[in-house]
């Protein structure tokens, strides 16, 4: 062997340093936005000025510390609790011990399943097509699973940590600042990003409703909250393109194009710690690698809409079926939202409740019991999608 072949690069070496990089770099940029912080607001409930200005000039915001030690231990309970009931594959009825899989009586959509490290959506036609690119798929190591859950819908009625931090005061407050205090509900998920196996999500952005409506602006389609139980690296985090929620058109796919790869050169992780939770606006273009790293993700998504945004509003259609939401509709959905609040005051009585408005206008009183868990069974054909 000359010298020459003998000190050729491998390719795959090669690309691996230039993701190392890009992930190095993309953190660094991250945490030079100045959109992260403890939750603030002014004395007549507004966000505090510079977080509402950090968060519309680039899309999302990292709360610090907005969950309690205990809600995350809640919480790594319920996930890992979830985990030990999942189906022992696709489409089967029992889990691992035997048991009736969750979800088996679902329904409404619950189990999302991918191969390892691979990319389920992206450059399909799923979602109303909008991943339109395919994101790079790795192999897993030897013994792992064929296929994964890494997305749950409809998870409040799985955990009740989560519901309870889908009635976290202080989210609550930031929804009614940002959307006004009718804000509306979306709908609910876990992400869970496996050491080793969870799957990527490819470039898109969310919402297929109003991107024509003559009044579209950049906060049309909502927000998410994300919240981190692990935290989140650049490495197994949501990546955002910073200002792409002021744009009314995007196209992913030259965009993609001219960086040669899944690698957008303008994009940043979103970084946290545990207890975390960010703030993505839903029109931002965002996606997530492969979870390659040795870390896991588990994320609490909630989401939520102005009411104007929903209100006599038909369907999107990528959470349930088309229809017309009326205030009855908003109305019953919201309900999740009375029975999170009380849930989350059983458990943290130290608190002061959040108070839903519409709820107090219209005199509805909510209580977390055996009942009300009978009453959100396949809640999520219920969701406001937009």
């Amino acid at each position: 062997m000359d010298g020459a072949a003998a000190h050729q690069s491998n390719p795959a070496d090669d690309d691996d340093r230039a993701m190392q990089d890009y992930l190095r770099d993309g953190e660094r940029r991250a945490m030079a936005l100045g959109n992260r912080g403890p939750a603030r607001f002014t004395p007549d409930g507004a966000l505090h000025p510079d977080i509402a200005e950090a968060y519309w000039r680039t899309g999302f915001y990292v709360f610090e510390g907005v969950l309690r030690p205990e809600e995350l231990d809640d919480l790594k309970a319920d996930v890992a609790d979830i985990q030990s009931r999942l189906p022992v594959a696709r489409g089967a009825d029992v889990d691992a011990s035997g048991r009736p899989a969750l979800g088996r009586d679902c329904a409404a959509p619950t189990l999302f399943w991918s191969k390892p490290l691979a990319d389920p959506f992206g450059g399909t036609d799923l979602a109303a097509g909008r991943h339109p690119v395919k994101m790079r798929e790795h192999q897993a190591a030897a013994g792992a699973p064929e296929e994964v859950v890494y997305l749950i819908l409809g998870s409040l009625r799985f955990s009740d940590a989560c519901l309870r931090v889908y009635g976290h005061p202080t989210l609550l407050s930031i929804a009614a600042a940002v959307h006004g205090p009718d804000f509306t509900p979306f709908n609910e998920a876990l992400f869970i990003k496996e050491p080793g196996l969870g799957a990527s999500v490819a470039w898109h952005r969310d919402g297929v409703t109003h991107w024509n409506a003559p009044d579209w602006d950049e906060g049309s389609h909502g927000f998410n909250f994300m919240g981190q139980v692990f935290g989140c690296t650049a490495a197994n985090g949501v990546w955002v393109v910073p200002g792409s929620h002021k744009l009314r058109r995007v196209d992913i796919k030259a965009m993609a194009a001219a960086a040669g790869s899944d690698r957008f050169p303008d994009a940043v992780p979103i970084i946290c710690q545990p207890g975390d939770v960010a703030m993505t606006n839903r029109q931002a273009v965002h996606g997530s690698f492969a979870n390659t790293s040795k870390d896991w993700r588990v994320t609490v998504n909630m989401g939520f809409h102005r009411r104007r945004s929903v209100l006599n509003v038909e369907a999107g259609g990528l959470h349930n079926a088309r229809a017309v939401y009326d205030a009855a509709r908003i109305q019953r959905r919201a309900r999740l939202l009375g029975y999170a609040i009380d849930a989350r005051r059983q458990r943290f009585p130290d608190e002061t409740p959040f108070v839903y408005e519409p709820h107090r206008q219209a005199g509805l009183a909510y209580r977390w019991s055996k009942v009300a868990r009978a009453d959100i069974r396949d809640y999520n054909l219920e969701d406001l999608s937009i």
